[in-house]
């Protein structure tokens, strides 16, 4: 489990473990049903899952924001990749 932070005390391992596994639920139960979306396709996309937290407007905000920055680290690694290859041809 990642390592979440906390201002006091740490936690008791038996709320890690709740929070874990209240965690672990949930996403289980996201991936299924949006696995049965995309049944109809034949193919899981990002899409499946917005459609399913469209009604959370903080679910919905969050997953579109870590999408674009997702978008821009994909870019950027790109762009950097290019300017390495340019460096390795010149030298």
């Amino acid at each position: 489990m990642a390592t979440f932070w906390v201002a006091g005390p740490m936690p008791l391992p038996e709320t890690v473990a709740l929070v874990e596994d209240i965690v672990v639920e949930y996403v289980t139960d996201l991936v299924h049903k949006a696995q049965d979306f995309a049944s109809k396709r034949g193919k899981l996309l990002t899409e499946d899952f917005l459609f399913l937290v469209r009604k959370d407007p903080l679910k919905f905000n969050r997953c579109t924001e870590l999408l674009s920055m997702n978008e821009e680290l994909k870019q950027a690694r790109k762009a950097f990749e290019v300017d390495e290859g340019r460096l390795a041809a010149t030298d």
